[in-house]
Parts: C-alpha cells; structure tokens; sequence
C-alpha cells in the first residue's frame, strides 16, 4: 500500500553478488545495524535497498563495510539517493540496466577480486582456463603414476589451481564466524578425501563442482537479461526542443512544460500531450497489446510507447522520476523485496537444514566405526564427506527467487504489474473477486440515453440546461456525460451556492432558482416524489424550486471482454461479486447480463469497505479475495482487500499507489491470466522444490550406505541446481 514519504531510501549495486546464499546473508547482516528500518536484497537484480530517517552517510559506511566483511568479493557501488519512498522515489535505471556488464570499474565502490559465483563474460574466460589446466593436470595425475609423491604433487597442483579460491573463502568465512556455507562443504569434502587418499576424486569433485557454478551462473545471468530485457522500456535519451534546435539529453534532465521531438521509431522518453503530428504508437511495452493505438494532436502519450511512424511534437506533463516508465520499473524492481511465504520458508530451511547436515555427516563419520566391528574409519569419512557434498542447498535458494521474478516478468509482459512475490502467491489463493462496475466491467463512458420531462413548461433542452449547471464543478463521470449532451458554452456567474452532498447528488443556485439533482436518495431525502424512469441506466432526477422537474437517464457500456473474463473465473472456481454505487436497477441489469454470482448496488465507499468484510466472515482463512476497481474512488476497498487490483489505471497515481496489482490494460480478462501465471509460477516453483529435496535425499541415503561416491554426489548437487534454474526460467515463456 501506499507508503509514507519521510524517510529514505538508498540503493547499491552489489557487483559479483551470483549466489542467493550470500545475498541472504548479506540482507539478514544489513538489517541488524542500528539506524536501518528495513532491507531488501534483490538476488536476480543484484542491488540493495535500504530505507533509513535521514540521509546519513555513516550509516552508508557501516553497510559498505558489513557487506566486505561478509561477502569480501562482492563489489559495492552506489547508485543514487531515494529521497522518501513514496511515488517520487525514482529510480536512475539507466545506471542500473548498464550494472550487469560486471565491468564497474568507472562507478565508486570497492574493487573486489572476482567473486566465486561472478560469471561474467571475463570471469567465464578466467574460470574457464582454469578448469582447463586443472583437468589437464587431473588427467597427467591419472594417466602417469611413478610415485606416490609424484601423484599426490601433481593433485595437489590440480586441486589449487581448480579449487584453492573456494579453500581460502571458507577459511576467510570461519574467521569471520560463518562457518556453514557452500564453501565449507566443498572443502571439508575434498579435503578430506584427499585425507582418505582418493586424491583423484578430490579433484574431480572441485572440478565438477566449479564447472556447475560456472553454468549455473552462466543460467541465472541468461534469465536476469531475458527479465532485463523485458522490462526494457526505459527510454536512453530526449530530443528537447531549444528554440529552433533539437538537443539531444538524458530524459532525467527535462523539465515540465518542456517540449520534446519523438521521431518514428524511437521511444516516448516522457508523459506528455501531443501538441503537433499525428502517428500510430505501439504500445505494446507498457499494455500488452499487440495492435497500435492512433495519437494526434490534443491526445495523452505515456513514456515506454513507441512512435511508429509520424514525428511527434510532445509537451511534457510529468518529470521522468513521476513518468509512467519510471514507475512501472519502480515496481518491477523493487517487487521482489516483497517476499512470498514460500521464498521465506525457503531463507529459514536452509538457514538451519546445513548446520544439521555437518553435524549427521560428523556422527556418520565417527560413530558407525565406533560401534560396528571391522567398520573402518577412512570408509565412513568418506561416506560423510560424500553426504556433505550432496547436502548444500544452492538448487533451492537460487531457482525459488529467479522462479518468482520470472512469473513477476511474466505477467508485466502481459500488461499486468504485481508489486511482490507475496501477491503472485496470494492470487493462487483466490476465492472470491469482487468488482467495482464503472470502469472496471464496464467503459465508463457514459452517454445521455433518454430526457424525460414532469414538469410544465419545462422542455427537454431546458431541464438538460439545468442540469448541466447543476453538475458545473463535479468531476463524476456522469455529471461529465450531461455537460456533453448539452454542449455549449456555459456561463458560471450564473450559478452560486453549489453544494455537493456525497453519495446523494448536487444542490444548488441557478439564475437563483434552487436545483437538486442527483439520485433517488435525494429525493428521498427532500421528501420529494420522483418518478421510476423507462429504461435501465443510471438516473440523475432534478427538481426546480422543490417542485419534481424530471429526470435523464445515462447509460454505460459494458467492456467486450467482460462477460468473457466472469465465465473463465467461474470455470476457474471463483465466485464473482459486483459492488457498484449505481442503482439497483442498473446493477442488477449489468449482473444478468454478465452472469455474475451476486451484485450489492447503491453502495457509498464506505459500504463496499463492509461488504468486503462480510465475504470476509465466510471464507476459510486459506482463501483470498480481490477486489478490482478502478482505483481512485476504490482506494479504501483496494486496501482492505487480500489482493487490490486497479482496472486500467495506468494514468492514475492513486491506483498505482494504492493496488498489489496494477492492470495496465482496461480488460478484465487479464484478472484470470494474472490468477494463470501464479498458478503456473507457483507449480514450477514447487517442481524444483519436490525434485532438489528428492534427489537429495535418495543420493544422501545411497552416500549414507556407501552406493553413491563422489561422482554423483556432484551431480545431485550441481546438476539439480542447474536443472532448477533452466526449470525456473520456463515462467518467462507466457502463451
């Protein structure tokens, strides 16, 4: 929900940051320094955010170095400062989208030495004849044997040159207190078969184990760009118009009011208004949708939209921190600091699953030979060390997070943002969706159907005058629709004392005579006597002086995938509800006509806040409910909802706000391919959950029993995890 905007924000890059396991331990140590409110590392991101009271640079020094005594490897650079962590907490993403060269020596942080898990296309290379001159060297221990001091230096040689950089992180990690971690493991196990004598398999192990890494970061890189670059809507720069010059700038540098050139092909750099040109725009980007949309002169352009063929002169209306695009990224970016219930159960199992397994593999090693006659010593530690190697849990912490951002890039892909893995969880969850009607199932667009007069003397244009002056000043889409049909000018010293009487209507003065207009409700309550009107639609009743004057009628559209997107939920299992302020007559005609399970009309904001609260009495605590509006009028439902869907609301703040998930198209169809993603999101994430702890534990039991050796024991670690991220990257493929 919408945040408060005292304090502040502050992102860092952490260069080289590939393993999921350090970034956990990065977050957890960040979190624990006095003066910091909350943390969130982005593994597949690789930045950190933090939020603190005031801007304060001591602070920043503490987290810089509680990052290099943690992680020593990873390098820290500074991005930008968020000042408040409200909406005009914009992102530098031009900094960010070029962070993942991993070649940051221009930025100001430390320099770092290659982490372990930093695959880069210059790491790659480096660990690469690495690997090669230790499988040689293997090899050349294999092949030639004259001695066994010969065949334990040639190992030995192989062994540092492949594995002496995880050796020396471990020993590094256990002075600074972290003793359990993937570095530990592999070199407790390999050092200790080289103890037992089985020097080859050392090696071997090293080797594999390295060679995993390697592609496993190779994987998680290929899936951060694939993500990158589907949220690659950031425009590089501005054509600014300086008097009779074009000057090409960064869109950071623009002002409101500013006017800017987009020519065909390049991307709208800032919101704005077309002033001159006409051109078809794809805006696919931003909504989903495949067909382009036709701007001319005096028509709204939002940034991330492609100009496909005329020249458009545009004036700016919003700074590129408060653009649509900045927001949009914004969201994405940050979405996985919210963490789902699964990922955080994940944190916490394997915070407590590696020292458990040390301490089985210890009692496996000492306590069998112990008890067991004719049980040797050097034939358990070798079992223990085979356990330790398939023990560590990289397959779980790594695929979870990528497989939760890839259903987040998934779903912004179909024009659909999801502000957090814990939203993409909850909508698995889903019983009830609930609906507002104006803008959501149907188009908001209201048109004058039918005026009916009651009074004498009074003709149709007349009581549509009235009416007209009475709605003057109101913003409500309806009062909109009646200056429309009246459609010419109008003069406001004609009208005094206006008074808007909420959820009711409008009383006023007009050429000083007393008009009410609004809802049966007024009526009521003016004790005045109404008529029913002919047709269904929403009525606005008018009376002149206390005397019933008559009454228009204005219809509403409903959307063309509406009726489409009810029958998919109710296949789904969902039930669906309507809660509209409209009449009963038009909300139950709008029901009928869609099918929807149940409809609650004449409701003010404050009604649809208790009728969620009903549904909420009768479902089980595992379901969940969505509310979808249209997110200005709604904000008080969206919050009280388990899931807030904003309809359409691309242009509003208050939707962005104040939404969990921000539907960037008007269809109600995307509220099922929303609910379709997360199911599959969530399979997928489940997939590598069964497969990782299943292949685990049948290759910890044939370790404990001395069937599996050293081989398969690299491959249960290292081929599950490779096998769970190209898993978790299907997410990204959405149909």
């Amino acid at each position: 929900m919408a945040e408060a905007t005292d304090k502040v924000k502050r992102e860092l890059v952490l260069d080289g940051l590939d393993c999921a396991n350090c970034a956990m331990k990065i977050e957890d140590g960040v979190k624990k320094i006095e003066g910091i409110h909350s943390c969130s590392v982005n593994f597949v991101k690789q930045t950190l955010i933090y939020e603190t009271d005031e801007e304060n640079e001591q602070l920043l020094t503490q987290v810089k170095n509680k990052i290099r005594k943690l992680e020593p490897d990873v390098k820290v650079l500074e991005l930008n400062h968020q000042h408040g962590t409200g909406k005009n907490a914009g992102l530098h993403q031009h900094d960010l989208d070029h962070g993942y060269s991993h070649s940051h020596e221009h930025a100001h942080g430390e320099e770092g030495h290659g982490h372990s898990h930093d695959h880069g296309s210059r790491g790659t290379k480096v660990i690469a004849i690495r690997l090669a001159v230790g499988a040689v060297l293997t090899a050349a221990g294999m092949l030639i044997n004259p001695n066994e001091y010969i065949e334990l230096a040639i190992f030995l040689a192989a062994y540092l040159v492949v594995g002496g950089d995880i050796v020396l992180k471990a020993v590094k990690n256990i002075i600074r207190g972290k003793v359990f971690d993937e570095n530990f493991l592999m070199s407790v196990a390999t050092i200790g078969a080289f103890g037992v004598g089985q020097y080859p398999e050392g090696v071997a192990v090293m080797l594999f184990y390295q060679v995993g890494e390697m592609f496993q970061g190779i994987a998680v890189n290929r899936s951060r760009k694939s993500i990158s670059a589907m949220m690659d809507l950031r425009p590089d720069y501005a054509n600014l118009k300086v008097g009779g010059d074009i000057k090409r700038v960064a869109p950071e540098e623009v002002q409101v009011g500013d006017v800017i050139v987009v020519k065909p092909g390049e991307k709208v750099p800032l919101d704005g208004v077309v002033s001159e040109g006409s051109s078809m725009v794809d805006t696919s980007a931003l909504t989903g949708e495949s067909v382009p949309r036709e701007i001319e002169a005096g028509n709204e352009v939002l940034s991330g939209f492609i100009n496909k063929n005329g020249v458009l002169t545009i004036k700016v209306t919003k700074a590129f921190g408060e653009s649509t695009v900045s927001k949009i990224l914004d969201l994405v970016q940050n979405a996985s600091s919210k963490k789902a219930p699964t990922e955080n159960f994940i944190t916490k199992f394997a915070r407590y699953y590696t020292p458990v397994v040390v301490i089985v593999a210890l009692v496996l090693a000492l306590v069998p030979p112990l008890i067991i006659s004719g049980a040797s010593f050097s034939d358990w530690i070798y079992r223990a060390l085979i356990f330790l190697v398939i023990s560590c849990p990289c397959a779980l912490v790594v695929s979870i997070p990528l497989g939760f951002f890839g259903g987040i890039g998934a779903a912004s892909k179909s024009g659909i943002l999801i502000k957090g893995s814990n939203y993409l969880e909850a909508l698995n969850d889903v019983k009830y969706v609930v609906f507002d009607k104006t803008g959501t199932l149907t188009k908001g667009a209201f048109k004058v159907t039918d005026i009916h007069t009651s009074h004498d003397g009074l003709t149709k244009d007349q009581l549509l005058e009235l009416a007209a002056y009475a709605e003057f000043h109101s913003t409500h889409p309806i009062a909109e629709s009646i200056r429309i049909a009246f459609g010419k000018a109008m003069d406001e010293s004609r009208i005094e004392g206006y008074n808007e009487i909420s959820g009711h209507g409008v009383h006023v003065k007009v050429d000083g005579k007393e008009i009410l207009a609004g809802n049966t409700k007024l009526m009521n309550k003016e004790s005045i006597t109404y008529e029913q009107p002919a047709q269904a639609g929403t009525t606005v009743h008018i009376s002149v002086n206390g005397q019933y004057a008559g009454y228009i009628t204005i219809a509403d559209e409903v959307k063309e995938d509406a009726a489409e997107a009810i029958h998919t939920l109710k296949q789904m299992g969902k039930k669906t509800v309507m809660l509209t302020g409209d009449s009963k007559a038009v909300g139950e005609a709008v029901g009928r006509t869609l099918g929807l399970d149940e409809v609650h009309a004449e409701l003010l904001p404050q009604n649809k806040v208790e009728e969620i609260e009903k549904l909420e009495s009768k479902k089980s605590p595992k379901e969940k409910i969505v509310f979808v509006g249209d997110g200005i009028n709604d904000t008080p439902v969206l919050a009280r909802a388990d899931v807030g869907m904003a309809m359409g609301g691309l242009g509003s703040d208050a939707a962005i706000e104040a939404a969990d998930v921000v539907i960037m198209t008007d269809e109600p169809s995307k509220i099922a391919s929303a609910i379709h993603i997360a199911q599959r999101t969530r399979s997928i994430v489940w997939q590598n959950i069964i497969f990782a702890l299943g292949v685990k534990g049948i290759f910890l039991l044939l370790g404990a029993f001395g069937i599996a050796t050293m081989w398969e024991a690299v491959f249960s670690d290292v081929g599950v995890t490779l096998l769970a991220v190209l898993n978790s990257m299907r997410v990204l493929k959405v149909k």
